[in-house]
């Protein structure tokens, strides 16, 4: 079965940088799209971040472009997302998702999930 396991979460201050992790098992994820979405207390899951496993395009959302990286390392089947100039607005759940064949910006369209991890940046 796939597995997704997030790990990498923290408190950090202002301006600090993170890099979560997400380690994948349980099949071949050359034809997936991974992402990476975030959910804040009280609102929407929202989507931060997707590379195609194969060939490596990536795609963000407007509020963490340029302040953000995802990547993948094929030989560990772990997709990072790098994190840069963290402010207390990007303070939620991170969670890793993975998604068969195209790229969506929407959560219901990917099949599988981690657990999530938790980054809170103080002010």
């Amino acid at each position: 079965q796939v597995r997704l396991v997030e790990s990498g979460g923290g408190l950090v201050q202002t301006g600090d940088s993170l890099r979560l992790s997400c380690a994948a098992s349980g099949r071949t994820f050359s034809s997936y799209v991974m992402a990476w979405f975030r959910q804040a207390p009280g609102k929407e899951r929202d989507f931060v971040a997707a590379i195609r496993w194969s060939g490596g395009t990536t795609y963000y959302a407007d509020s963490v472009k340029g302040r953000f990286t995802i990547s993948r390392d094929n030989a560990k089947n772990t997709v990072y997302l790098q994190t840069s100039s963290l402010r207390p607005e990007d303070t939620a759940v991170y969670y890793c998702a993975a998604r068969l064949r195209g790229l969506s910006y929407n959560l219901n369209q990917y099949d599988y999930w981690g657990q999530g991890t938790q980054v809170t940046v103080s002010s």
